[in-house]
């Protein structure tokens, strides 16, 4: 085998969005969204859907919700938040 191949697990994530099933909030938020380095993102305009992919952890959760206020949207995440989207501590615990 030439070379090792470094795999790894698609983070997925949904976001409900009441609201978005309006044609100019889809088009902003696919405007604002196609900028994100490396995400992948689906549209369900009949549930108030976002499916979000991607294939390494190149955003957090507070810059993907950050994004739907500015369109008047209020978004819920969908079941547990993927550890890689959650913010990383800035510093580590003590032990004693």
């Amino acid at each position: 085998m030439q070379g090792a191949r470094k795999f790894f697990e698609m983070i997925e994530s949904e976001v409900y969005a009441t609201g978005l099933c309006a044609l100019n909030k889809i088009l902003e938020l696919d405007h604002r969204l196609e900028a994100i380095a490396g995400l992948r993102y689906k549209v369900d305009s009949n549930h108030d859907l976002v499916y979000l992919e991607l294939d390494e952890p190149t955003i957090r959760v507070h810059e993907i919700h950050a994004t739907f206020p500015k369109l008047g949207l209020n978004p819920r995440f969908i079941g547990a938040i993927p550890a890689e989207f959650r913010p990383k501590p800035k510093t580590e615990p003590l032990r004693v």
